[in-house]
């Protein structure tokens, strides 16, 4: 078990391929009147790749990301994991793992990271400071791609635990949203006594509750949210229920054509971020391309969506009377849809505070830093 620094420069070739093969990319055809009614729509699609291949610099990228300081830690069964560790700017900072999700990255975190490690620099309390680590999961990003089955949530929570022993945290903070609210969660759940808290702007996808005597009935909110759920899956789930059913039939495609990568990655944070459709509006476009350049030059496709695969297999479902007893906050952005309502939530987690955030999607890190940010200090300053 070792930490050491890390550093990472694209070989040119790999992007020099890159190029050529965004520039022979062959486009199917769409029909005209149906725009992004049967998925990502081809003219802005070709538009963002011909900017991909000809102005995008990841080399400039590249220099930003690594402006962070950069480490891989060889966990005790062999599995490196990538991690940024920023410490904090401030009379006793808190240590914070933050954990990203799919079809994100670490990159998510960026804005965020120096909001909560030197506070001052954005007008706040220096007392707010915290030690902030960012992991990259096990087969995303500059981690290890996992090369047998069982690399799931209940297994990241367990990595994370052991990281933040290996820098010295004997108790920590976590914080998380998609596949990070289901580790922060087990966190938690798995390892109570070091967590001071949990933080969370999602509820897991595969969190279930007992509903065996003596748990109450459905309230009739909760009843309108399973129904709400079950229609967003059937309108919107196909790409989970393919992740988690073949992910390696699809990956062949995705791992060889970057437009099609583009498409698939591009499209959910178009349909789940606050930006009413217009995906370049509200996110900047060398930062999408930079998130999906990373899951090319690390051929991170098919072990990404693989996690949606082993989670079908380890959901997050609670016997009677178990829950996250660590105190819990749910910062709850509106167009992160479907939302459990508060009961639902209240059934397994010790909730403390519960924050209706004026805007932002399902992206906070990235969409809305400031407010993200604000939230965590408030919830975790009486906890420190």
């Amino acid at each position: 078990m070792s930490v050491t620094p890390y550093r990472y420069a694209a070989p040119q070739a790999a992007l020099d391929d890159l190029g050529q093969r965004l520039r022979r990319s062959r486009w199917p055809d769409a029909l005209d009147h149906n725009g992004w009614q049967q998925g990502f729509a081809l003219a802005p699609l070709r538009q963002l790749c011909d900017y991909w291949a000809s102005t995008f610099d990841w080399r400039a990228q590249e220099q930003r990301i690594f402006s962070f300081p950069h480490f891989r830690y060889t966990a005790s069964g062999g599995l490196g994991i990538h991690f940024i560790h920023q410490r904090g700017q401030g009379p006793a900072p808190l240590p914070l793992v933050l954990t990203h999700g799919w079809p994100g990255s670490f990159l998510e975190m960026l804005d965020l990271v120096p909001r909560l490690a030197d506070p001052a620099r954005f007008s706040a309390d220096p007392r707010d400071a915290f030690d902030v680590v960012v992991p990259s999961l096990p087969g995303f990003g500059f981690s290890d791609r996992p090369q047998a089955p069982g690399s799931n949530l209940f297994h990241a929570a367990d990595l994370w635990a052991e990281l933040m022993g290996a820098l010295g945290y004997d108790r920590f903070a976590a914080q998380g949203g998609d596949f990070g609210a289901s580790v922060s969660t087990l966190l938690g759940l798995r390892h109570p006594q070091r967590l001071i808290g949990i933080h969370l702007n999602y509820i897991p996808g595969s969190y279930r509750p007992s509903l065996d005597p003596p748990a109450p009935p459905l309230t009739p909110e909760e009843e309108g949210f399973r129904a709400e759920a079950a229609r967003w899956a059937d309108a919107e789930g196909a790409y989970a229920h393919l992740q988690r059913t073949y992910p390696q039939t699809l990956a062949y495609g995705l791992n060889d054509s970057p437009a099609a990568l583009a498409a698939w990655i591009l499209e959910k944070f178009r349909n789940w971020g606050d930006c009413q459709g217009n995906l370049e509006c509200h996110f900047d476009r060398d930062w999408l391309l930079a998130n999906v350049t990373l899951y090319w030059l690390t051929q991170t496709i098919a072990s990404s969506t693989r996690l949606y695969w082993e989670t079908a297999r380890a959901p997050l479902r609670f016997a009677p009377g178990e829950r996250v007893t660590v105190p819990v906050a749910v910062a709850r952005f509106p167009r992160e849809a479907p939302f459990p309502p508060r009961p639902w939530v209240e059934r397994c987690y010790n909730l403390e505070r519960w924050t209706a955030m004026p805007r932002g999607g399902h992206f906070p890190a990235l969409e809305e830093p400031d407010a993200l940010a604000a939230d965590l200090r408030a919830f975790f300053r009486p906890l420190r």
